[in-house]
């Protein structure tokens, strides 16, 4: 037990009490070690019951032939008697009983019909008058045993029966046949049994331990796999996908590192091109202007009128520059995800008319005609400053990229959950393999078209990230040549997460 208990302070040292190959190991250890407990308990204990029972069985059958011989030698009327036929058998009875009594290391009382003790083995109670309730019940008939292992003793009444009545008469108890018998044989190989137990206990506790420690090291090697990717991924040693198909839990697990890599891969690509595309889109302006400038400065007697014209083209090249960073700006704060909503309970339909009268001046400049149709009234919990946002950037955008003469729909409609907002154009439409990117940061479909217009490519990054923030989602539908159609779905309830 000594050796077991040291494994266990070792294992508890080398794995804390978290530790999943702990819990493991101790696991299988109590699953090994309990039913061999129970076993060993229960071998013992069936043993006790099985060799008390035989014990009783024995010495039963031969108390019934002592009995006979006690009513056959008429030993209970005679036991006074002198003469010397009633002696003989009474002493032939008697040595009967001695035997039983020291073959079993114990005592044998008879008892007559008046609970006088007529014979006493140990001679200590011989005429003395004996009354129990185990005695009176076996005068009765019944035969009962009492099994003390405290006191190292089994107790047993035997009735002694006559059995010469003739038929039809009841049988008639002369006597009671109190016996004590010793149970040491059956401690004694009880002890020897509870030895062997232990013994074999011991080596199976050995075994049981031994398998514990290999199935908890076994079982968990595919999660120290696990765990030394991660590390290696941390430390810029690797950034390839793990594989560990060893447990439907460990393909989970790696399954969900690897889109999590992958996130991560895409998020430092993005990075990477942000960076990229912030120094070109801010690079170019500056450009233009120092160009504008140089020209400005090498040429001898400027004409007035040149000299506007190049300071309106470097004031047009200042405000995109601004644009861009006032974009920039709006758009890292956008990336705080639940940055400084200011919900309120807002009617959609009014916002939308305020929007589209601002907004309709500058259609018209390019013969644009705006529509405005609403299902329903729609009152919402949104952010009014960024819902504005929403609604400007989608519906200026349909102006910015539409036709001469063309047209916009502007449409408003709800259920129980959402209200939906939709901006329909008749423009230039989006090309299908640039819907997917349609929304990332400074992309563009025709770079030059959209320098001409006046875009950043961040106006529809703004917008979607402004939809996210109120828990929405941004659909777009396109046909290149013919427009788009951008869906804005957001609850009516803002919901806390």
């Amino acid at each position: 037990m000594k050796t077991i208990r040291k494994l266990i302070e070792v294992m508890r040292q080398k794995m804390p009490l978290k530790s999943l190959r702990l819990r493991i190991f101790a696991i299988v250890l109590v699953a090994g070690l309990v039913p061999g407990l129970i076993v060993g308990v229960g071998i013992v204990q069936n043993y006790e019951d099985r060799a008390v029972e035989h014990r009783i069985s024995t010495v039963q059958n031969q108390l019934k032939i002592v009995a006979n011989h006690l009513i056959s030698n008429d030993y209970m009327a005679n036991y006074r008697s002198e003469e010397q036929t009633y002696r003989n058998s009474r002493d032939v009875v008697d040595a009967e009983l001695e035997m039983l009594s020291n073959l079993y290391e114990g005592r044998v009382m008879i008892i007559n019909s008046n609970f006088k003790v007529v014979k006493d083995t140990y001679g200590i109670s011989q005429g003395k008058i004996m009354i129990s309730e185990e005695v009176i019940k076996c005068f009765q008939g019944e035969n009962l045993s009492n099994y003390d292992p405290e006191h190292g003793y089994i107790e047993m009444t035997t009735p002694i029966m006559d059995t010469t009545a003739n038929a039809g008469e009841q049988e008639v108890v002369k006597g009671v046949m109190l016996t004590s018998i010793s149970n040491g044989s059956i401690v004694a190989m009880m002890e020897m049994l509870n030895r062997r137990v232990m013994i074999i206990e011991t080596l199976l506790a050995l075994a049981i331990v031994t398998l514990a420690i290999i199935l908890s090291v076994m079982m968990t090697r595919p999660f120290n796999r696990i765990t030394q990717a991660i590390m290696d991924v941390n430390a810029g040693y690797s950034d390839a996908s793990i594989s560990v198909p060893d447990y439907a839990e460990t393909v989970h697990i790696v399954d969900a590192f690897n889109q999590l890599l992958a996130r991560m891969r895409a998020l430092d690509q993005s990075r990477q091109e942000f960076v990229a595309n912030v120094s070109h889109e801010l690079k170019t302006p500056m450009t233009s202007v120092k160009v504008l400038a140089d020209s400005l400065l090498v040429e001898q007697d400027v004409p007035a009128q040149l000299y506007r014209e190049f300071m309106e083209d470097i004031v047009s090249e200042i405000d995109r520059e601004n644009k861009i960073i006032t974009d920039l700006l709006a758009l890292v704060k956008m990336d705080k995800k639940v940055q400084d909503l200011n919900i309120t309970s807002l009617n959609i339909n009014d916002l939308v008319e305020l929007i589209l009268k601002r907004l309709r001046p500058i259609a018209r400049k390019k013969d644009v005609e705006v529509v405005f149709e609403s299902m329903r009234p729609v009152v919402a919990e949104v952010d009014e400053v960024k819902m504005t946002l929403i609604m400007t950037n989608l519906v200026e955008n349909a102006i910015k990229y539409n036709k001469e003469h063309g047209w916009i729909k502007v449409e408003l409609d709800a259920d129980h959950q959402y209200f939906t907002f939709t901006v329909s154009d008749s423009g230039i439409g989006i090309p299908e393999d640039s819907l997917a990117h349609i929304c990332e940061r400074f992309y563009r479909v025709d770079k030059s078209h959209s320098r001409e217009i006046g875009g950043t490519g961040l106006g529809l990054s703004i917008t979607k990230s402004a939809v996210l923030m109120h828990r929405g989602t941004l659909t777009i539908n396109s046909v290149e040549g013919e427009g788009s159609s951008f869906v804005v779905k957001i609850p009516l309830n803002y919901i806390v997460s």
